[in-house]
């Protein structure tokens, strides 16, 4: 990269990558970033490295797989101290950096989040929007601010109105810091990581209420998930396994729309600031999210053990006029540790031998073929949730996909399963047991061990001499 441009990363939590209209979806709001997807480049096959939010954060904050951080778990008391988060390195290269919104890199359990040596100079935090924490929860305290009890607007019928929503208060604090007064030759650098579309799905009304339940088109299920899932029962996971109606999932899944148009419409107001003040030209914009969601996919909702599509497949879109292709659709295989490489390599870093991205620029500026990026990608659960949210005692998974097929291997319970998504996308016929593939599970099982083993074991000290 020649210059050393401004960068918006916005990301929300728990968004499923099907969640966009200009990507296929007819039943989402989403003009905003509809128009990102027509003005820049969208990654369709991209996977985050856990679908637990600490594994995942810690992850693209690092460029290092969870297990090689030494951070699986949600709830961890505290975080490595080393390697430093990109934003420290981005930030030391010169950039003004902000955060806003939820960072959860440690537990944010009984206490607010511990800082960091992280680089931002602008820091505005809010785990969950909920008034659980004394002190240092801006959110919470921006809503007291304009004399409102943030609690109680959340028990309301109506649910928290826009103007007091924290989706809204990220916005106003994005529009705080880049009004800052800063040298014109100093680049910024802005993570915005707000907490919807995240459970529970209460959207305010008026945005609720633009979505009906009966016209959607529900989850990704069949009778035989009922089967499956009982299989695999003894697995870590937030919710009991039942049929959409049970869930509720279609009343759940408008809700959850409604939590996405919202972001959409607080998405626009940052992106407008920077065309009203001109720098939107020299400002790179991504949008993406930590993790999926499984809103009643194969009679599962919420989140936990499990890698189906929905859960580990995440949005991914990057837009700078006149420096990225335009509406380009990449079906490259993508993880969001490649986000890390090219967060880097756009403030102008070298990548640091111990970081495990590859860059995604060449894709972005014509000068690779888009359809490729890697063999395959994996995501890890080790021990993510805690019992309180799951009922379970810890589980170990990791997924290994390829181009043609996704194996998923359960560590400490004698479980697995394979499909061939080639020809079942929606992962409904598990291949796990069958005879005709079993030569390419061995395979699989072989090249996914072969991968944990040389990505994911940390060496200790650099060597300093021969013996």
């Amino acid at each position: 990269m020649t210059s050393r441009p401004n960068i918006l990363w916005y990301c929300t939590d728990q968004q499923r990558f099907d969640t966009i209209g200009a990507l296929g979806n007819p039943y989402v709001q989403t003009p905003t970033i509809d128009k990102l997807v027509r003005t820049g480049v969208s990654f369709t096959r991209t996977y985050c490295q856990s679908p637990i939010c600490t594994p995942s954060r810690s992850s693209f904050m690092t460029g290092l797989y969870p297990s090689r951080l030494h951070n699986t778990r949600n709830g961890n008391e505290s975080f490595p101290g080393f390697p430093p988060v990109i934003s420290k390195l981005i930030s030391e290269s010169g950039y003004d950096c902000g955060m806003i919104g939820k960072f959860h890199l440690q537990s944010s359990g009984y206490r607010t989040e511990p800082r960091l040596d992280d680089g931002f100079s602008y820091w505005r935090f809010s785990h969950a929007p909920r008034d659980d924490w004394k002190e240092g929860h801006h959110y919470a305290e921006w809503v007291r601010s304009l004399g409102e009890d943030l609690n109680q607007l959340r028990e309301r019928p109506e649910r928290v109105p826009p103007e007091y929503h924290q989706t809204t208060w990220a916005s106003e604090c994005a529009l705080e810091f880049l009004k800052r007064h800063r040298d014109e030759a100093t680049p910024w650098f802005l993570n915005i990581s707000i907490y919807d579309p995240h459970p529970p799905f209460i959207p305010p009304k008026e945005y609720a209420d633009r979505f009906d339940p009966n016209v959607m088109p529900g989850p990704h299920f069949q009778e035989s998930d009922l089967e499956q899932q009982k299989r695999l029962s003894s697995l870590d996971f937030q919710d009991d396994i039942r049929t959409p109606e049970e869930h509720d999932a279609r009343r759940k899944q408008a809700d959850y729309y409604a939590m996405i148009a919202q972001i959409d419409d607080q998405f626009a107001r940052i992106l407008e600031y920077l065309d009203d003040t001109g720098q939107r030209e020299n400002t790179v914009v991504i949008f993406t999210s930590d993790h999926g969601e499984s809103l009643g996919d194969h009679g599962l909702m919420y989140k936990g053990c499990r890698f189906n599509e929905g859960l580990v497949r995440v949005p991914l879109i990057f837009d700078w006029a006149g420096h990225f292709q335009q509406n380009l659709q990449s079906d490259a295989l993508v993880e969001l540790l490649d986000l890390t490489a090219t967060l880097l390599e756009l403030a102008g870093l070298d990548q640091p031998e111990y970081m495990q991205g590859q860059s995604l620029i060449p894709i972005l500026t014509g000068e690779s073929d888009p359809n490729h990026h890697r063999d395959f990608v994996r995501s890890e659960y080790f021990d993510a949730l805690d019992p309180h949210f799951t009922g379970g005692s810890g589980t170990f998974g990791t997924m290994y996909r390829t181009d043609r097929y996704k194996l998923s291997v359960y560590h400490d319970k004698d479980l697995g399963e394979l499909y061939d998504l080639t020809v079942d996308p929606w992962e409904f016929n598990d291949l796990w047991n069958s005879k005709e593939h079993e030569p390419i599970k061995n395979q699989l099982i072989y090249e996914s061990f072969n991968a944990h083993v040389t990505l994911t074991t940390d060496m200790g000290s650099k060597r300093i001499a021969p013996m």
